[in-house]
């Protein structure tokens, strides 16, 4: 309990990402061919409180949400990540399968 109350202690500040528009989506929803994902947020709100409270897991009382990583913003721990993702591209220009 106490480590999954931390590891959600920890996370939370990005679950207001994945209701982040970005300018691609909102050109898709403008050309009807994307999800307004902002529709979702009040269902996903209610859903995940009800679930945590189900679970005896509180909700973390915090103001800050990390914010730009679909636009590619991302801090230093996403460094070495991108780097491993980015080794074929680098090592091999022009790679095709």
């Amino acid at each position: 309990h106490e480590r999954m109350q931390n590891a959600i202690d920890d996370l939370w500040v990005y679950t207001n990402e994945l209701f982040f528009r970005t300018k691609a989506a909102k050109a898709m929803i403008n050309q009807q061919i994307g999800v307004d994902i902002n529709g979702l947020k009040k269902d996903y709100d209610n859903s995940i409180r009800e679930y945590l409270r189900e679970a005896n897991l509180k909700v973390p009382d915090i103001n800050f949400f990390q914010k730009g990583g679909k636009e590619g913003i991302h801090s230093e721990h996403m460094g070495y990540i991108l780097s491993e993702l980015q080794y074929m591209q680098r090592a091999y220009p022009n790679l095709s399968w």
